[in-house]
């Protein structure tokens, strides 16, 4: 007993059926012997406040809109699978590092959090894959592109505006 104890602790509870990871459709999952929910129940007594909320969806604006005044009124727009801050993608993260060389204020909004957004921006830019890069309101593509113009020196004269306007003191 001492000895499959002793095992246990040092295997860790990764033996255990309960602690395997398992997925049910109701969104809820166990892992490590918890019930973890990817879900929030419909509860009476869960207040207001605390419910998740789409800022996309309580706007009056179509996705196209939202879209289309993302790519007007940052200088840097990226739609990238994850955030600038923790990329959810090898890409997404390439694009991140290439454009923080140029010291511009990066805009982004993370496609993985609404389908629907992700859908929008391939229509508006008729370009399949992510991330999409825009600069002052024209689309430059992915991050391929972006490397490549980093390399070239092309991306350094479009961003030398943005990059100035960011030097100036206020």
């Amino acid at each position: 007993m001492a000895r499959s104890l002793s095992s246990i602790l040092l295997k860790g509870f990764a033996g255990f059926p309960a602690a395997r990871f398992t997925t049910l459709a109701s969104g809820s999952f166990y892992q490590h012997g918890m019930r973890l929910s990817t879900t929030v129940p419909n509860d009476p007594d869960t207040h207001e406040d605390f419910r998740p909320t789409n800022k996309l969806e309580s706007s009056d604006l179509s996705l196209k809109d939202i879209v289309e005044q993302d790519v007007k009124d940052n200088p840097v727009m990226i739609y990238m699978k994850g955030v600038p801050d923790l990329p959810r993608c090898g890409f997404s993260s390439l694009a991140v590092r290439v454009l923080n060389e140029y010291n511009v204020p990066l805009s982004a909004r993370n496609i993985l959090e609404d389908p629907e957004l992700k859908n929008a921006v391939k229509t508006f830019s008729n370009w399949p894959t992510f991330p999409q890069i825009f600069i002052k309101g024209e689309f430059i593509g992915g991050s391929d592109i972006i490397l490549n113009m980093h390399q070239t020196g092309e991306l350094r004269e479009k961003l030398k505006d943005i990059a100035a306007n960011q030097e100036k003191p206020e």
